[in-house]
């Protein structure tokens, strides 16, 4: 148990795969991933204000205000329907409790309708929840019939069905493989323009794989296309882009913003980002002397990620391609000081 709980610590563990879930990689939202690491890292403090951007059915909030009284949170998401569960699982905190519909992006517009300054905490969990992978309807899943939607909230302006019967066949390919990394791209993007209309889920899962072929054991050769489709339609690169463009300016001085990612194309991102906001000097390499005035406003909590351990995968399959990583916002004028401690 002392060696898995260290190797979680660490970092070290099986690299991000899928899960075999119809999407790809993604998070749970009746099981919190690394719910006590993501606590144990934010640190919630008497009085905090704390935000949970991405806060589905609410596991990580409740948790949150539960570790320390007099806090208060503000919890966002773009999925109604998660948002009526979620106010009605948090109803015991009372009026500590915030819910806004509205994307991680525009969290800055959030506090400052607010009147709060910043945040004490600020959790972003970019997985899938359970709750949408489960409602057949939504068409995130093919393992049963459903039309081609996969909006995560309404507030999206095209579904796949738009996407899929639309798109001409260069921009289907260039979504298939930036997106969801699909070797045979190309190839499925041209089988899905000749064989236009395609209306369900199943018929667009079919296609695939007779393009594809077999997949690896237990992960379904359509399950690339599916999250490459999923992301292109929620745009949920875009928001993390905006987030991180600067992320650290939503928090207070001491506080800490945490991210679980559930695949390299988030995870890259996190890190590249978490990295420049906690360098010393932008200057290019020839450059002798800095020139460019930046000093650091984080300091990295998490030397790298950490992963969930065994024992957690086992109860929570889901958790196994997490990847958490957190910063904590320096005071002004402050050092990032020596190498980064680990959580």
């Amino acid at each position: 148990m002392r060696a898995a709980s260290a190797a979680r610590t660490r970092g070290d563990g099986p690299p991000m795969a899928s899960d075999g879930t119809d999407i790809g990689p993604v998070g749970a939202a009746h099981v919190p991933v690394l719910e006590g690491l993501v606590v144990g890292g934010l640190r919630p403090r008497p009085g905090a204000r704390l935000v949970d951007a991405t806060i589905g059915l609410g596991g990580h909030a409740a948790a949150l205000l539960a570790a320390a009284p007099d806090t208060e949170l503000l919890g966002l998401d773009h999925d109604p329907v998660a948002l009526a569960r979620t106010r009605a699982r948090l109803a015991a905190f009372g009026d500590r409790v915030r819910l806004r519909e509205s994307s991680f992006a525009a969290l800055g517009a959030a506090l400052d309708a607010l009147g709060w300054d910043g945040a004490d905490a600020i959790l972003l969990d970019l997985g899938v929840s359970s709750m949408q992978l489960d409602d057949v309807a939504r068409g995130f899943s093919f393992r049963a019939a459903a039309p081609l939607d996969m909006r995560m909230g309404p507030g999206a302006p095209h579904t796949a069905a738009d996407l899929v019967n639309l798109a001409d066949e260069r921009e289907l390919a260039r979504i298939l493989r930036d997106y969801g990394e699909e070797p045979r791209a190309r190839a499925i993007a041209r089988a899905v323009v000749r064989a236009r209309p395609i209306a369900t889920t199943t018929a667009l899962a079919d296609l695939v794989a007779r393009v594809a072929g077999r997949g690896k054991p237990g992960h379904h050769p359509a399950t690339r296309t599916f999250q490459a489709i999923r992301i292109a339609v929620n745009d949920e690169l875009g928001a993390l882009d905006a987030f991180l463009a600067d992320g650290w300016r939503r928090l207070r001085p001491g506080g800490r913003l945490a991210i679980l990612a559930y695949h390299s194309l988030e995870d890259r991102r996190v890190k590249t980002a978490f990295r420049h906001w906690a360098a010393d000097c932008h200057c290019p390499p020839h450059v002798v002397r800095c020139v460019c005035g930046w000093r650091p406003t984080v300091r990295l909590v998490t030397a790298r990620a950490v992963r969930p351990d065994a024992d957690e995968i086992a109860r929570n399959p889901r958790a196994r391609s997490a990847r958490l990583r957190i910063v904590e916002r320096l005071a002004s004028g402050g050092s990032a000081g020596a190498n980064p401690r680990e959580l």
